[in-house]
């Protein structure tokens, strides 16, 4: 949960383009928390809310890093007040990387031209 937000926050430049999305986020997050789960085991009744925080996260991960439209102060403003998960995030930056470099390699694979092999004499 975010931390409870007082006055004397300042929040950054940027902040009110993203609020009313983190807002309706929230307001799912505590219908989800109050749902009632009858029937459900606990593993199951948790699973909304494991959605919902992880679609918080994700918001605020493709802000930042693939469409690049708030600043720095502002990511590490809403990873500071909770609105994101500081760890699922770094967990994404890595697969993201990992399969981005795994990428450029097949690429590099498959596009290099075949070697002529020593023996053959090359026109």
């Amino acid at each position: 949960m975010p931390k409870i937000k007082t006055s004397r926050v300042k929040y950054p430049e940027g902040w009110e383009l993203i609020e009313p999305t983190l807002r309706d986020l929230e307001a799912k997050m505590r219908e989800a928390e109050n749902d009632l789960h009858d029937g459900k085991r606990k593993c199951e009744a948790l699973w909304p809310i494991f959605r919902i925080s992880h679609q918080k996260s994700r918001y605020i991960y493709d802000l930042y890093y693939r469409r690049k439209e708030i600043s720095k102060e502002l990511y590490e403003f809403c990873l500071d007040q909770g609105y994101a998960d500081r760890n699922l995030i770094a967990k994404w930056k890595k697969v993201m990387s990992v399969s981005a470099a795994s990428a450029a390699y097949k690429h590099e694979t498959t596009t290099s031209q075949p070697l002529a092999s020593a023996g053959s004499p090359s026109t």
